[in-house]
């Protein structure tokens, strides 16, 4: 829109709006919005017809789930899509943090179909195997954090930066590529893990997105950086407008996931707003900031290692289940309570994670 417009604006000044990240982070928002309206029904009924019984229900999870048997799966495609169109109708093409984010997270999102079309066709839950899913995942993160690196320049590009700390900076060299797909990749299985309820993973996902687009234009105006006394990155606030996008296909699709869901996010959809989270939070310095922000997927990953660890170590599970929203499940709570609550932890990590822009 704003290549398409720019040009006219000397003779139309209404065109001018379109120059501002704000202006076009709210068409953003509302074209994503829109989209997911439009074609949710649509494209859930295309899944119902291809997918037959829906996702596989672990017969060894809550019971409560048995009901959910014939859900399709593999919504995350209707986020991808409202989230794509509406990014590069309302972005600033000549932005490159804009691609490199689009790319990482379509990349995660073929990963997850993939997976996803796998469990579907051997009704197993068993998709990708892991050893193959983590190499493209790596593969995928590692491309896109050269290209944050190239992009970022070499003031800040192999730099690691911690809240709390102005001016604290740590220079990672060679080591930083690894680093960041690190963060890439463990915020996508993240969010992954913890989509296991109705609306659990989306409303964290958009408070977060919320968060890190606000962080974007931020850390890309060199008055409020300087100000606030984070690190300048410029170019950084066009990722509002791709943040504001995730949030209107999020804000979509839970119209459909909400309880009881009609569509499943599926890894097509969770690996991929996992990804373009951690490749923000990668460009922005705020790597650490997303383990704050994002608590609640992180509270989720830990969960699963501690339970995973403790059974072989000991034998002894720690969790009834886990992921730690099934342990609330099978100690009586209702589904609705536990993702309502998480809802809360989520608003709460967030203002705290934010904090940390002033409190250094």
């Amino acid at each position: 829109m704003l290549n398409l417009l720019a040009p006219y604006a000397d003779q139309f000044v209404l065109f001018n709006l379109f120059r501002y990240i704000t202006v076009r982070s709210g068409g953003a928002f509302l074209t994503a919005l829109l989209i997911s309206f439009v074609m949710g029904p649509r494209v859930i009924a295309w899944l119902k017809s291809k997918q037959g019984e829906g996702q596989p229900i672990r017969t060894d999870g809550p019971e409560s789930h048995l009901k959910k048997k014939g859900t399709p799966t593999m919504g995350g495609f209707l986020i991808l899509m409202a989230l794509s169109i509406s990014t590069l109708v309302w972005m600033d093409l000549s932005n490159g943090f804009v691609w490199v984010t689009l790319f990482v997270t379509m990349g995660f999102g073929a990963v997850g179909f993939a997976d996803d079309y796998r469990k579907l066709t051997r009704r197993s839950h068993n998709g990708v195997s892991g050893r193959k899913r983590l190499l493209i995942e790596c593969v995928i993160a590692g491309l896109g954090a050269v290209a944050i690196v190239q992009l970022t320049g070499d003031g800040l590009g192999t730099k690691f930066a911690l809240p709390f700390l102005k001016n604290a900076l740590f220079e990672f060299g060679i080591f930083f590529v690894p680093v960041a797909m690190f963060v890439i990749v463990g915020a996508s299985n993240s969010v992954n893990l913890t989509d296991g309820l109705d609306g659990l993973a989306i409303v964290p996902a958009m408070i977060a997105a919320a968060s890190f687009g606000l962080i974007a234009y931020l850390a890309g105006n060199v008055v409020y950086a300087n100000y606030l006394q984070i690190h300048h990155v410029p170019g950084t606030g066009e990722l509002l407008v791709f943040c504001s996008a995730l949030i209107g296909a999020g804000l979509g699709f839970l119209w459909f996931n909400a309880p009881p869901a009609m569509v499943f996010m599926g890894d097509t959809g969770s690996l991929a707003i996992g990804a373009a989270l951690g490749a923000i939070s990668v460009i922005t310095k705020n790597e650490v900031v997303l383990a704050i922000i994002g608590g609640v997927f992180v509270l989720e990953t830990v969960s699963v290692i501690v339970q995973v660890t403790s059974f072989k170590l000991t034998g002894k599970r720690v969790f009834r289940m886990a992921p730690i929203h099934h342990h609330f499940e099978k100690k009586g709570w209702h589904e609705p309570t536990i993702v309502i609550r998480f809802w809360i932890i989520a608003v709460i990590l967030a203002i705290v994670g934010l904090s940390t822009l002033k409190l250094r």
